[in-house]
């Protein structure tokens, strides 16, 4: 089997690492991009002592720290205040806590294979995720509605985010009531299904409440292969079921992180 063939299965899930570690689908992909480019020019190098799909999270770890896109892509054009405003929101908490959280509780990759990756011990690794969640716990509150036809799925994220300390706005289960909430509450985030209870689409929900104003979005699927394909519109933020309480809370405070981080004063 050749590596591309070896790698494919693998891209989706570095897509969504990568856009939830840089808050983008653009710069998230841009950033497999680039690692994919130097793969291509240089096979050899692939590391090849380890498994496959670390050895892919390696390579891009490696494009992320050393290449300068996520301050050039940030906003485009010259610094503005908004950009000026993201660099200082980011300096509060470390680009390395942030990455380990991902690959971690998003992810699944072990303390050890997450220090493998990050050029550090698995204590350290456990170290900034605990650093992280730290920042979390201090991260500012939000409205949250949840679009989500399945009770115990719905009970079971709205208690994460109500422990999070955020409010929950409305439990929608259909499109026309998910858009209906948003435009009646304005959340500051939605975290949505796929499918709902009468075969509407949470995409189509989501589209509708973009249309009429801006807020992060997290979408939850068991496909999320389905998502990432490199085209678009697709999502920044994406939890797979079933998930873990980690992932999700990992998922929005990325999400809540990028849109302090950007949003004027």
């Amino acid at each position: 089997m050749s590596l591309g063939q070896q790698l494919y299965p693998h891209l989706p899930f570095l897509r969504r690492y990568a856009r939830a570690l840089t808050g983008s689908q653009m710069r998230g992909d841009a950033y497999v991009r680039a690692t994919l480019e130097v793969i291509v020019e240089a096979p050899d190098e692939f590391p090849k002592d380890i498994d496959v799909r670390l050895g892919l999270y390696q390579m891009f770890n490696k494009i992320w720290a050393s290449s300068d896109l996520e301050t050039n892509d940030f906003g485009g054009g010259d610094e503005s205040e908004r950009q000026a405003l993201a660099r200082a929101r980011l300096a509060r908490m470390t680009p390395l806590p942030r990455q380990a959280l991902l690959l971690t509780a998003m992810e699944g990759f072990s303390h050890a294979e997450a220090g493998q990756l990050m050029g550090i011990s698995g204590q350290e690794v456990e170290a900034l995720v605990n650093e992280a969640m730290s920042e979390i716990d201090r991260q500012t509150r939000a409205s949250v509605l949840v679009i989500e036809d399945e009770p115990i799925i719905a009970m079971d994220i709205e208690t994460i985010v109500r422990d999070m300390g955020h409010d929950v706005t409305g439990i929608a289960v259909t499109r026309d009531e998910a858009v209906q909430m948003a435009l009646s509450t304005r959340p500051g985030l939605v975290l949505a299904d796929i499918q709902l209870a009468d075969d509407s689409s949470g995409i189509d929900a989501v589209k509708d409440i973009l249309a009429e104003f801006s807020v992060p979005v997290i979408f939850i699927t068991a496909f999320p292969e389905r998502l990432l394909t490199g085209e678009r519109p697709e999502p920044t933020f994406l939890i797979t079921k079933p998930f873990q309480r980690q992932t999700v809370k990992a998922a929005i405070a990325q999400a809540l992180f990028f849109d302090e981080a950007t949003s004027p004063a």
